[in-house]
């Protein structure tokens, strides 16, 4: 055989275990970004068992909830800059190790306080690993073709693991104690610890911003109170904490966009606001998974106490809409080479706005099979604007900024995730209470529990004595009607989000194409 046969041969098999590096390490990477986004959902399931062990005030009980989101929120942007001047891979693994030891700790609390505790550390080792998963995606896949398959995937893992913790919360919660739902964290993160330095490449900006403690604070103090803002508006009687914290957060925003364009090395180029396509793909995370989590929200609850499932037959009937995610996410690549990217995002959009109509035109029935259907579609959608608009959102961007732009895309993604449940769900919540029809039989207590939540009026009839069966039976189909009214308005709200963020396409992508190939990734020594 000739040398130049030889050489060929060598190179094509050089190549070809580069190219199974690559997707091996793209399968590395997505366990922390299944944790993170099961997480996000898996909690609920465990309240009702850890307020049984714990006994948490219900202050205490909201802070449980969301304070990991509320940190998460806050520190992505500056865990994301800090990745860029140390080392992406680097951020990855420390975020992966503490993650899962706190995760460890969390699962053997014995008081709310040190839950709560160990919830906000949950919240700033997660913030170190999602920003570094998507810039170590976009450098390690330098091809177009391949980037986009490998954000599919990545875009299939985060959405599709929202679906995933109630069918995870309710097998465990079914098996084991409310700590398993934490306990999760270990094995998840395992493969990443073993194989991530070995699969996983070092990337970091070679012209990083400076550290900046006073950004970091004011990025901290614009996201966390305008989050905590919302959440206090929808929950509180009196509006003026709620917006008093919003005010402080816009203060604080203002201050950091000024303070970052008057330096020569910004923590975060805010300049990138300006590109048209970078902005109108955030834009579509943000709506996109608003809707998406506050629709999981309410479906979870009408099948575990409207139709009577199980938490885990529950997590089964959703199974169905998170294959659609993964499937049309990963659609979606092949049909960008055929049409606009604008128009594949619109026609994902356009079936998530279908959803929400079956929603509307079916929800006040209570019919189980038209939500099935409804979240199918919308799965559908979902996993078709959100592979694309993250794909825009990173090519729109030098790769030396693929820190800062993917640190920005995971806070669109959190605070929409946030937000849809806190705002979709506390409407929900309020329209119910409104709508309920409690009978007269039972006391004043009784009465505000079941106005509280569906859950509260569930409780309440279990509680009462076998006498008053009828009147547990009255109280649960008022709760049963009432809800699905609660589910007809926040889905008129998600229709009117969807057609807002199909607008904002047309006018700022259209036209867009994400480049063949992506600028070289930076070189930085093994860490």
């Amino acid at each position: 055989m000739s040398t130049s046969k030889l050489t060929t041969r060598s190179a094509q098999e050089q190549a070809g275990s580069m190219n199974r590096k690559r997707w091996a390490a793209l399968v590395v990477l997505m366990f922390p970004v299944l944790l993170i986004s099961v997480d996000n959902t898996v909690l609920s399931f465990a309240v009702p068992a850890l307020s049984a062990a714990l006994a948490p005030s219900g202050n205490q009980l909201l802070w449980i909830i969301d304070i990991y989101p509320l940190v998460l929120a806050g520190l992505l942007v500056p865990m994301g800059s800090l990745g860029d001047r140390f080392g992406r891979r680097r951020m990855l693994l420390i975020g992966s190790t503490g993650f899962a030891a706190v995760s460890a700790a969390a699962a053997f609390a014995t008081s709310a306080e040190q839950l709560i505790a160990a919830r906000a550390l949950l919240g700033i080792f997660g913030a170190m690993l999602m920003p570094a998963t998507l810039s170590l995606i976009r450098n390690i896949f330098t091809d177009a073709n391949e980037r986009r398959k490998a954000i599919a995937i990545w875009a299939a893992a985060f959405s599709g693991g929202a679906a995933l913790g109630p069918i995870v919360g309710g097998f465990l919660l079914e098996h084991f104690w409310w700590g398993s739902v934490f306990l999760l964290a270990v094995p998840m993160l395992l493969p990443l610890l073993i194989l991530g330095p070995v699969l996983i490449p070092e990337s970091r900006d070679p012209k990083p911003g400076a550290i900046d403690p006073i950004s970091i604070i004011l990025v901290i103090m614009t996201l966390l109170p305008i989050v905590f803002g919302v959440k206090e508006l929808t929950h509180s009687a009196s509006p003026w904490v709620g917006i008093m914290a919003i005010a402080i957060g816009i203060t604080c925003g203002v201050l950091f966009v000024f303070r970052q364009l008057k330096r020569s090395n910004p923590m975060l180029d805010v300049r990138l606001f300006t590109n048209p396509v970078f902005s109108g793909a955030l834009t579509v995370n943000l709506l996109s998974i608003f809707g998406f989590v506050g629709f999981i929200y309410f479906l979870s609850q009408h099948l575990q106490l409207v139709a009577g499932n199980t938490p885990m037959m529950a997590g089964v009937l959703m199974l169905p809409g998170l294959a659609l995610t993964v499937t049309f996410g990963l659609l979606a690549v092949p049909l960008v080479r055929k049409f606009k990217v604008s128009t594949v995002m619109i026609a994902g959009l356009s079936l998530s706005a279908i959803a929400y109509g079956i929603v509307l035109a079916f929800g006040q029935s209570g019919s189980v099979a038209a939500l099935m259907i409804a979240f199918g579609v919308l799965g559908a959608g979902v996993g078709m604007a959100e592979t694309l608009s993250n794909d825009l959102a990173l090519s729109a961007v030098p790769a030396s900024k693929a820190g800062a732009a993917s640190a920005i895309s995971e806070t669109s993604y959190e605070v929409g995730s946030v937000l849809g449940t806190a705002v979709l769900g506390s409407i929900l919540n309020a329209v119910y209470s409104r709508n309920l029809r409690v009978p007269a039989a039972l006391d004043a207590e009784q009465a505000e529990a079941a106005r509280q939540t569906l859950g509260g009026a569930h409780e309440v009839a279990a509680g009462l004595p076998e006498s008053q069966a009828s009147i547990a039976d009255q109280l649960l189909a008022s709760a049963a009607t009432a809800f699905d009214a609660g589910v007809v308005i926040t889905s008129g709200i998600a229709v009117a989000l969807t057609v807002i963020t199909i607008f904002v396409i047309s006018k700022t992508i259209r036209g867009a194409r994400t480049p063949e190939h992506t600028p070289a990734p930076e070189t930085a020594p093994s860490a």
